[in-house]
């Protein structure tokens, strides 16, 4: 079998709000899904200089002040700041760090942190999102290899990471979502800016999409992109809320499903993945990463079944014409 890992510390259960929904019971969930025998290795903390890659000084300052303070304080209407929020999210992004670092030395690895990250921007919190895990590590890998790219697969754009990498050639950000979704942004023209445009791929689905209309977008989108592009490092934005029975969801993947898109990724670039987890609320979130596990491992995935939608088919023509 394929080397792969796990990262997970108890330190990801200090920021947490009772009856909110980005809460350590959901990771806990996820983590049902590790399978036995997979280590499990602790998180490292990110120093302020790592968060300092993505995000300004003054936003970095005012999360440890919030935290500092004690009680519970709301960066906006649904993201917010406990006494342990700063140090939690800190270790959420140095184990981001530490997962692609694996990857990049032969080992697949999963990064199970709590904030998590996609949506956080420059100056700002957003959508659960304190740091933008992904983008840190991304930034980090930078300082070791020329290329990297990062596949979000959560329910929603990560528009986060997509702002932080708009203008950078040397990122390829690959986005596929339910569209008109909360944060309302991902739509195909967002392409990227300056030396960055072309490099943003967004494909934003329809409520209802399956399987067929995931493997079509990474089959006839995503993989020719990344081989055109020639990644050294693949981080996944492992965000399994697209699971039919997410309360967040509209789509209809199943759990076995995200194997099937580890797979398309793992057997078409030859890299070990690093992948950070974002969303996932469902009560088959641990299954869902049960199969994400076999994948890295080499296992094949069940075989997936059904046709995309028409409305798939025509944003994948669009995007075969619009990237470079």
């Amino acid at each position: 079998m394929d080397r792969c890992s796990a990262i997970y510390g108890d330190i990801f259960s200090r920021h947490d709000l009772e009856n909110h929904d980005e809460s350590s019971a959901r990771l806990q969930s996820a983590l049902a899904g590790i399978p036995e025998g997979v280590p499990v290795i602790e998180p490292f903390c990110a120093p302020e200089s790592d968060l300092a890659r993505v995000h300004t000084l003054s936003y970095i300052r005012m999360v440890k002040e919030f935290s500092s303070h004690g009680g519970t304080y709301f960066l906006d209407p649904n993201t917010f700041v406990t006494s342990g929020t700063f140090e939690v999210a800190s270790f959420a992004a140095g184990a981001a760090v530490e997962a692609v670092n694996r990857s990049l030395d032969g080992e697949s690895c999963f990064a199970f942190v709590r904030p998590p990250g996609h949506h956080a921007e420059p100056d700002r919190a957003m959508g659960f999102c304190i740091f933008n895990n992904a983008a840190i590590a991304a930034s980090a890998a930078l300082d070791r290899v020329n290329k990297v790219a990062i596949i979000d697969w959560d329910l929603h754009h990560g528009n986060g990471t997509q702002k932080i990498f708009s203008a950078e050639e040397r990122v390829l950000f690959c986005s596929i979502h339910q569209g008109n979704l909360f944060p309302h942004t991902g739509w195909v023209d967002e392409v990227g800016t300056g030396t960055g445009k072309g490099f943003t791929i967004n494909a934003p689905l329809r409520a209802g999409s399956n399987i067929a209309d995931y493997r079509l977008v990474f089959e006839e989108v995503f993989i020719p992109a990344l081989e055109q592009f020639r990644p050294d490092a693949i981080i996944i934005s492992a965000g399994q809320d697209a699971l039919f029975d997410d309360p967040k969801s509209s789509m209809m993947l199943f759990p076995a499903d995200f194997g099937t898109l580890t797979a398309i990724l793992k057997n078409a670039t030859n890299h070990s993945l690093a992948l950070v987890l974002e969303g996932g609320y469902g009560p088959s979130h641990g299954e869902a990463i049960h199969y994400i596990f076999s994948s890295l491992q080499g296992l094949p995935p069940p075989p997936s079944t059904g046709d995309p939608h028409h409305t798939t088919r025509n944003i994948v023509a669009v995007l075969q014409k619009m990237w470079r």
